[in-house]
This record gives C-alpha cells, structure tokens and sequence, in this order.
C-alpha cells in the first residue's frame, strides 16, 4: 500500500516512532543516550517545536511533539541525521541507522495529550528492560519530578490538567501512571484512521 502524504502545518501534534534499521540497536551506551537528548534539545530551540514527551529505547525513539516554525520532515531530518553522523563516526559504521521514514500520527491533543504522555513513559515497563520507571533515566517522565533540564518538555500544561497547585499535580500524575502500570498494548492508540490520522471524526474532517 502506498504511504499518504503526510500533513503538515504549524501547531500540528504528532505521536512520532523511529526505529533502527532491521530493528537494530541505535543506543548502545549512556553517551549515545546523552548526545541524542543534546541535539533533540538544540533542534527544539532551533526550530521551536514544543516537546511534550519522549523516551528513548535501545532500538527505537518515541516523541509527542508539536510543531512551531518548521514543519515535523524538517526537524525530523535534522535529528535523525545528526545523530547518525555521529554513531558512524563513532562505531566505524555505515549504511542506514533508521529504518525508513519515521511514523508520524497527526493527533487530536485535547483528547489524547494525557493518555499517550502516559504510553510514552510506561514504554520501559511494556518492554521489560526494568521493573521501576525510577530504574530508567532515558524519558521525560523524570522532567515531570523535576529531575531532568534538558531537553526542555512542556510540563505545566500537562500538570494543570491534573490540579492548579504544582505539588498536587505532580502527585496526581505520578496516580495516574500507577492507574496503568500493568497495562501493555493500548489498542485505542493504533485506531488510526487514513494511516495519518487519531481523532475524532470531527477532527479529521477539519484537518482535511
């Protein structure tokens, strides 16, 4: 089946996964880690994207990013091949690091933004390489305790929904990914319509 055009617009929300080629690893120590945060920070400044959520697996990277000035193919380009850069210069390597293009699903934010924060951070858990989300450093579930600078995740937008009073929120968030700790795979967020699309039917209409 032929891939749709993807659609592309300022402030548009995407739940974005990008896995390495023939599922290969693309992290294989901490500083691999730490150098993709660094340019996911510097291509978040450069481009001026807001960064929702993100965790970074041995194989894949999941984000939730809203876009501001440059379109998701742009930014997108810009941290894949920057990183890829610096794993062949360092692993002697060559060839594809990604596996094809990237997956991108234009989302509805209100009514998804909570619900896949939540995915995203309990991605560890699903794929079993630890027991706690306080055994893995590489997500921004330790932005939402204050724990992490960098990147920059927009935070309080996600808190506010959660309660007014900073302490409370954090509380009630840390409640809300307890509520699904043993859950795997959500169904109700691979109900993708058009292969582009997770949304009301309104929604998708007006995105058409």
């Amino acid at each position: 089946m032929a891939r749709k055009r993807r659609i592309e617009f300022p402030g548009a929300f995407y739940d974005v996964l990008s896995r390495g080629n023939n599922r290969q690893q693309i992290f294989r120590d901490g500083q691999d880690y730490r150098i993709y945060l660094r340019r996911l920070e510097k291509y978040r400044q450069q481009y001026e994207f807001t960064l929702y959520a993100f965790v970074l697996m041995p194989n894949h990277v999941h984000l939730l990013i809203e876009t501001g000035i440059a379109n998701l193919s742009k930014i997108m380009q810009g941290l894949q091949q920057s990183y890829t850069s610096y794993f062949h210069q360092k692993y002697k390597s060559v060839g594809h690091l990604f596996q094809g293009r990237y997956k991108a699903i234009l989302c509805q934010r209100d009514a998804y933004l909570l619900g896949l924060v939540r995915y995203i951070h309990l991605n560890p858990l699903r794929a079993g390489p630890v027991k706690t989300l306080e055994d893995f450093s590489w997500s921004s579930h330790h932005a939402f305790l204050g724990r992490l600078k960098q990147p920059s995740v927009e935070k309080n937008l996600i808190l506010a929904m959660l309660s007014e009073d900073k302490f409370c929120a954090v509380k009630r968030y840390l409640q809300f990914v307890q509520e699904e700790m043993d859950q795997g795979h959500q169904e109700r967020f691979y109900e993708v319509v058009d292969q582009r699309y997770l949304g009301s039917a309104e929604f998708i209409e007006n995105i058409k």
